[in-house]
């Protein structure tokens, strides 16, 4: 998270502050599905590294989207799942999951031309 020079300019870039970077989309799909464990979000997104992965979590949880429980017990249990804000981002990201859908095969195809320096 980085400190903002000033007001939001809409709603959009307010949006893409909380969901920008590579991974808090696929985190919030992730949560969609059930509350987990960081080993198992590590599992789930298996090209993320512990660093990145426990930053973003970090990021999520001070953007209340993401609620961090830690159970009392031996060895301890930390679960992580969404709140209300976080269920309602995901609510607002389904027609753009629905677009990427619909358009995969178009972006898979053009990726090489639209990214060069990683073909």
């Amino acid at each position: 998270m980085s400190a903002r020079k000033g007001p939001y300019e809409c709603g959009l870039d307010a949006a893409v502050d909380v969901i920008g970077g590579k991974w808090k989309v696929l985190l919030l799909w992730a949560l969609a599905e059930r509350p987990q464990r960081f080993g198992e979000l590590r599992r789930e997104l298996p090209r993320i590294s512990e660093k990145v992965l426990t930053q973003q979590l970090r990021e999520l949880e001070a953007d209340g989207i993401v609620h961090r429980e830690n159970f009392p017990q031996v060895p301890p249990k930390v679960e992580y799942s969404l709140t209300d804000f976080g269920l309602s981002l995901n609510e607002a990201l389904a027609p753009l999951g629905a677009w990427g859908r619909a358009h995969i095969a178009h972006l898979e195809a053009t990726y090489p031309q639209r990214h060069p320096a990683e073909a």
